[in-house]
């Protein structure tokens, strides 16, 4: 194995050496120093709204994605080697290991590229559209330490299956689950709508805030489980749930938000786009024998396009949008509602301040802002802010 990452001998501190080629990593500066840099980043873009709180940091900022992909190509010796694509798809960084990924991931990479060259199973080829294996996704469980293992096919015949799976499930019994998705012309590290359980369950478990969730390969999840469980119980305290009260979770994924108020008492409604995240998110409920939660398959959107024609309200409208942040059809829609309260969880801090500033507009205050460094060595900030509803806003405010 080719090692990328060195630890510096005076401070302590990892070092990629493919640092700016991968771009995995935004930042390679001490830890303390981004620390420094993000709550100034979020002070200066949120702190007109509220004071923004110290940000909560990780104790030991390396190995913390839960969720890695590898893509894989042929060298100039046409050795099988792995990576992640550059900026666009068409380039390939060699990566051996990552200071960021799980540590069982690159043992599990490194003995599928020796079964790939004895199998006899070719690297798919986007400039030519020939050879097999697309990417891979390992998904970790740092609590009950399950590992699943997804390779994704463009093809559904995978030579030697049977082979594969014992020669990997030989060199790694940590594995637990190993899937086949079948992806035949889908866009660069996306999966596709067939999967194939070749061992295991086809999914892993994790606990999160004293409950039980299941993953399955297309499920979203969040990739820090150390930080999230902070974000988590952030948003939750913020909302200050107690039994009886309403809750709409939008954008709920597996439905990790929401189940943590429900166990608290709180009537919860999820409501979640993606099938797979949606069956998970019901199933979830049933593990932790949860009846006072329920989930609704659709576009957050719609969803509370629908709810607000119907004339329905809730207390507390908990919302984890993607990275382009909420629409303008989702905020109009949840004014109209009048929740009490609005807990907006973000994974961009750029698309949060827009948001804030129609929800504000639209007579809601905010009370309450907590950044959590989800993503050492990038740039991003995760972000739990609290708005409550003032009762005056301006005129068309979104």
């Amino acid at each position: 194995m080719n090692r990328q990452t060195v630890t510096d001998p005076a401070t302590g501190e990892k070092i990629c050496k493919c640092f700016k080629r991968c771009g995995g990593c935004q930042l390679q500066e001490p830890y303390a120093d981004q620390i420094v840099r993000k709550q100034q980043k979020a002070e200066r873009m949120l702190g007109g709204f509220a004071k923004v709180r110290p940000i909560l940091a990780m104790e030991s900022p390396y190995h913390y994605r839960s969720k890695i992909q590898n893509v894989y190509g042929t060298d100039s010796r046409r050795r099988i080697i792995s990576g992640i694509y550059q900026s666009t798809p068409q380039k390939m960084t060699a990566v051996d290991d990552c200071m960021l990924e799980d540590v069982h991931a690159a043992p599990i990479i490194q003995t599928l590229k020796k079964c790939m060259h004895d199998f006899k199973i070719a690297p798919y080829q986007i400039k030519t559209g020939t050879g097999l294996l697309r990417h891979t996704l390992i998904r970790t469980s740092f609590t009950t330490g399950q590992i699943m293992l997804v390779l994704v096919t463009a093809s559904p015949i995978l030579p030697n299956k049977n082979s594969l799976v014992k020669a990997l499930r030989k060199a790694h019994p940590e594995l637990t689950t190993i899937v086949q998705n079948i992806c035949p012309d889908g866009i660069p590290l996306t999966l596709g709508t067939r999967s194939i359980t070749l061992f295991g369950s086809g999914h892993i478990e994790d606990e999160l805030c004293g409950c039980r969730f299941r993953i399955s390969p297309a499920s979203f999840y969040q990739v820090n489980p150390q930080q999230t469980e902070k974000l988590y119980r952030c948003a939750v305290e913020a909302a200050d749930i107690k039994a009886g009260v309403k809750v709409i979770d939008a954008y709920c994924g597996t439905g990790t938000i929401g189940i943590i108020c429900a166990k608290q008492g709180a009537e919860v409604i999820g409501v979640e786009q993606n099938r797979s995240a949606c069956r998970d998110a019901a199933e979830n409920a049933k593990r932790n024998q949860l009846q006072n939660i329920r989930f609704c398959c659709a576009d957050a959107g719609a969803f509370m396009l629908d709810c607000a024609r119907s004339h329905e309200s809730c207390d507390v409208l908990m919302m984890d949008p993607p990275r382009a942040g909420a629409s303008d059809r989702f905020l109009k829609s949840a004014v109209q509602m009048q929740p009490r309260k609005i807990v907006y969880v973000s994974c961009c801090i750029e698309t949060l301040e827009r948001d804030l500033r129609k929800l504000v507009r639209a007579g809601y205050r905010a009370s309450y802002i907590q950044p959590v460094d989800m993503f050492p060595h990038t740039t991003g900030i995760e972000t739990v802010c609290l708005l409550e509803r003032t009762g005056k806003s301006a005129a068309n405010p979104i």
